[in-house]
């Protein structure tokens, strides 16, 4: 931050809270609202802002730069939405994302809705069209007169919280709003407004004090003592969402200390460790049949879950997964139990995941001698025999090939979070990629946006201290990319590309449900020469012989680096569940 500009802040500061009357012998010195508005953010953590700039914007953007936020010009409003999220993930912080009038906003929208299916904590700050230009036509105009005002610029779907800045006696509002989401438990997605004039307009009151306090959901006694009754009358299963993330070690105890099976959410892989004997396999899209196989022939009595919404991706809503007396269904979100299985019964816990997960550990505490309280019936998940894959020389890389490489170097071998796009490179790493601890592995299965990843590892490997890895389609790396905005930055991104040609889930996908007709391929594109083009590194893969030097010199760059792997678009993905889902819903031609 430059110094001068730091002292300016603190001296007006202290004169705007001041109760003494200013010298008229000089002039005082005041905040813009948008120098007001980045210093409240400042104060509630925000460390970076992802956006792209225009006109309209542009108070804003110079009071970022002056500020000690750091400051990150991306290619697309959509990236720059999808690398905040990720970013918070990272970092456990919330981020900003600034936008333009018109187009800006409309181009962030994608993004935005993630963040709130993903529960990430983002800020989104666009400009708006002044009230003297509102309905003559100005460039890109933002009012009422050009754009929908419900859900946008209002609280509904898209945003936890939403207004449109029209005077600097709103800020103390604007900030109390902004705090109270924060310290809530669970994501919070914001949108703050401001038209042009109201930015560089002079701060009338003091900045208002912002005090950020956490709040944590807690079950009481009387209902942590009847779930230990429930779960004590028959051997449970336990089902892991990613919003158990925080409770690894916890559930880890729970599960040695009771015996229980322990499956897991796609995105939650990791969180308890898919080594483990007691974990029986990954549930939903790419998820494993040994879960089915475990419900089948061992089927609980009840299921304790926790943190997931068990929707599609997660369940398929599959009547195999409901337990013989019901779910125990612990979330942060009082709406999220029983509405995946509404005819199921189900016993709702409201309560931060490790916060209950603590609190029942009490009532099974740890017996010398004794493995568990309860006889649990345990599954042997069989695993892929790795060492029994012989490479071929002379024809295109299988996706299973290229997990296995995965696995051994960046999983194993490196501390490196990895992502995977939606498609199928998402279902290849959920089936194949093993993780036996926590946040290093990062998934859509909600809103499951085409793009997500391709630029949320820009802001993963950030913001995480360490190197990122995105396992994607060539459709996706065509769709939206920051390789570019990596460069500049020089962020320590891996882009491993499965390059098929072709939008392959769909056309599989559409084989299957008899649609034989549609036409899902890509003219082939060589993504090397594309990132050598914007600055980064890159090697192309054409055979299974040579995936594994291709890895390793990615792991080792320091530089953006891009492997675009020439996928073999016949071996088919183990898609099979999601089909299956999509076929009961009505989507075929038989």
């Amino acid at each position: 931050m430059d110094a001068k500009f730091q002292d300016t802040q603190a001296n007006t500061t202290e004169q705007l809270n001041s109760t003494k009357q200013p010298s008229h012998s000089k002039p005082l010195v005041t905040f813009s609202v948008a120098e007001a508005v980045v210093k409240i953010l400042q104060e509630m953590g925000v460390q970076y802002a992802f956006g792209v700039s225009g006109g309209a914007i542009a108070p804003v953007w110079a009071a970022l730069h002056q500020s000690s936020i750091q400051v990150l010009h991306f290619r697309h409003e959509a990236g720059a939405a999808f690398a905040a999220i990720e970013a918070h993930f990272a970092s456990d912080r919330p981020v900003v994302v600034f936008t333009t009038t018109g187009p800006g906003i409309t181009n962030a929208l994608t993004g935005l809705l993630a963040a709130r299916w993903e529960g990430a904590k983002v800020i989104f700050v666009s400009a708006s069209t002044s009230a003297p230009q509102r309905g003559r036509w100005a460039c890109q105009e933002t009012s009422t007169y050009t754009m929908p005002s419900t859900g946008i610029f209002t609280s509904g779907q898209i945003f936890h919280y939403a207004t449109t800045l029209e005077s600097s006696h709103e800020l103390t509002e604007v900030s109390r709003r902004l705090a109270l989401g924060l310290g809530q438990p669970g994501g919070f997605v914001a949108h703050i407004s401001i038209p042009t004039n109201i930015q560089t307009s002079s701060l009338k009151t003091s900045l208002p004090q912002v005090t950020v306090s956490h709040s944590v959901a807690t079950a009481s006694e009387e209902t942590i003592a009847e779930c230990v009754r429930l779960l004590s009358e028959g051997h449970f299963a336990i089902w892991t969402g990613f919003g158990a993330r925080g409770a690894a070690k916890e559930i880890r105890q729970l599960a040695e200390r009771t015996g229980a099976a322990v499956m897991c959410s796609p995105r939650a892989k990791g969180i308890f460790p898919e080594d483990h004997p007691q974990f029986v396999g990954v549930t939903g899209f790419g998820g494993h049949e040994s879960v089915l196989r475990y419900m089948q022939e061992y089927r609980p009595l009840r299921t304790l879950v926790l943190g997931t919404r068990l929707g599609e991706l997660t369940s398929f809503w599959n009547p195999i997964m409901v337990p013989r007396q019901g779910f125990l269904h612990v979330d942060i979100d009082p709406e999220v139990p029983g509405t995946a299985y509404p005819s199921v019964e189900t016993f709702a816990v409201h309560s931060d995941v490790r916060v209950f997960v603590k609190s029942l550990l009490k009532y099974f505490p740890e017996r010398p001698g004794k493995t568990t309280f309860l006889s649990q019936p345990i599954v042997k998940r069989s695993m892929p025999e790795w060492n029994l894959i012989n490479l071929r020389a002379e024809a295109q890389v299988r996706p299973n090939v290229l997990m296995n490489v995965i696995q051994k170097l960046i999983v194993e071998e490196s501390n490196a979070v990895v992502m995977a796009e939606a498609g199928n490179s998402l279902v290849w790493a959920i089936n194949l990629l093993r993780f036996a601890e926590p946040n290093r592995f990062r998934v859509s299965t909600g809103f499951g946006s085409m793009g997500h990843f391709v630029t949320g590892v820009v802001g993963a490997a950030l913001t995480g201290g360490g190197k990122a890895v995105a396992i994607v389609g060539d459709g996706a790396m065509l769709m939206n990319n920051e390789v570019s905005t990596a460069v500049k930055y020089q962020v320590p991104t891996v882009w491993i590309v499965l390059n098929d040609g072709r939008y392959n889930i769909c056309e599989q996908g559409m084989g299957y449900l008899g649609f034989k007709y549609a036409d899902a391929t890509i003219p082939q594109v060589d993504f090397v020469k594309i990132a050598e083009g914007m600055g980064a590194e890159g090697v192309r893969v054409k055979q299974e012989t040579e995936v594994q030097a291709a890895l390793e010199e990615a792991i080792a760059a320091t530089a953006p680096f891009v492997v675009d792997v020439v996928i073999d678009p016949t071996q088919i993905a183990p898609t099979q569940t999601r089909n299956q889902s999509l076929f009961s819903q009505g989507a075929t031609n038989y």
